[in-house]
């Protein structure tokens, strides 16, 4: 009779290479202006944005990724030795298939590497790295390339004051893999509630929703239902992530939260008890890049110094679904152990 297999080992498993990337094309709240029955003040006060990137021609979500990827390799040149899968979160495909994650892959060179997207709209990042720590710990994956890449700017309609003043587009990239001891993800908190749609939809194929709402040709959005549903999601779902890791709000030394609107990020951060000093704020310059969002403001806190070996992040994050998602995590600079690995003996003794 064979004997039953030994339990597999489970290394910590985190985050060790991270990349951004921003289309060039700036769109100021000024070209809103001169067009729309709005003005930088109202735009700014009502929601701190002041700039946002848009597409050029031919450029789609899977370019966005590529170039993500393309700037982590600049600090982490062998970050994707040994990818065996590739997961994209986006809302704003290429096409509904291949996958935004098999283009990327292909054009990485990333020939035979799992390659699949998830839809979670904004919420995208945090759902895709739970998704990639889920395919370590079950054996299916060693390493993840997880990007997370919108174009909102394409479907969003751009003479719509209530939402085209909002988003942006924009791209993050992390590879995950394991880590050292006292690194890497220590929890998730995932969640979606369908019966909320009707505030918050991109429509694909269908003209309405199954509570009969009729999609139009643009992003719909219930603003003032959205904003109640945020507040309280970012929250809760932040709180639950920190109980789950055995952290109380002090032990967080960043906060990343989706970068929707300031309105939404300043009362979450009250309730979560984590001062704005300590939470990581870019969307005066990107808008809400959707699942592009959490990785662009990560990858600039790492790359500015801000985000430290060993400190604590918590990241939430939602969107339409209604979904929502919060995840905890040590940060690993791989780039400072490697250099102290390089050190030659005599030097460190």
């Amino acid at each position: 009779m064979s004997q039953p297999a030994a339990p597999r080992s489970t290394p910590p498993i985190g985050i060790t290479a991270v990349g951004a990337y921003a289309p060039d094309k700036i769109v100021t709240n000024e070209d809103f202006a001169a067009r729309l029955d709005t003005n930088d003040e109202w735009i700014v006060s009502h929601t701190g944005i002041r700039e946002r990137r848009f597409v050029s021609e031919g450029e789609y979500s899977s370019v966005l990724g590529v170039r993500a990827v393309q700037n982590l390799l600049e600090r982490f040149p062998d970050a994707l030795e040994g990818v065996d899968a590739v997961v994209c979160a986006t809302a704003t495909p290429d096409a509904l298939f291949p996958s935004t994650a098999a283009l990327i892959a292909g054009q990485l060179g990333l020939r035979g590497a799992a390659a699949f997207d998830v839809s979670a709209a904004c919420s995208g990042f945090v759902y895709g790295c739970s998704v990639a720590h889920g395919l370590i710990l079950a054996g299916a994956a060693t390493k993840v390339l997880m990007i997370g890449a919108d174009t909102l700017s394409r479907v969003v309609d751009q003479d719509d004051r209530g939402t085209a003043i909002l988003f942006g587009d924009g791209a993050g990239a992390v590879v995950i893999g394991e880590v050292p001891p006292g690194y890497g993800f220590e929890s998730f908190v995932l969640g979606a509630d369908g019966s909320g749609a009707d505030s918050l939809y991109i429509r694909c194929m269908a003209t309405q929703l199954p509570s009969g709402l009729q999609m139009g040709e643009f992003t719909g959005m219930n603003g003032r239902e959205v904003f109640k549903f945020a507040v309280r999601v970012m929250v809760d779902s932040g709180k639950a992530a920190m109980h789950k890791a055995g952290l109380s709000a002090s032990d967080v030394d960043w906060l990343i939260p989706h970068q929707a609107n300031i309105r939404i990020i300043q009362p979450a951060c009250d309730r979560l008890g984590i001062p704005l000093s300590k939470t990581v704020v870019n969307l005066e310059r990107y808008g809400n890049t959707s699942a592009g969002s959490v990785p662009l403001a990560l990858a600039e806190a790492v790359q500015d110094g801000r985000i430290k070996d060993g400190q604590q992040v918590l990241m939430v994050a939602f969107g339409g679904g209604l979904s929502w998602g919060a995840g905890t995590f040590k940060w690993y600079d791989s780039t400072k152990h490697q250099a102290a690995r390089s050190v030659p003996a005599e030097v460190t003794a």
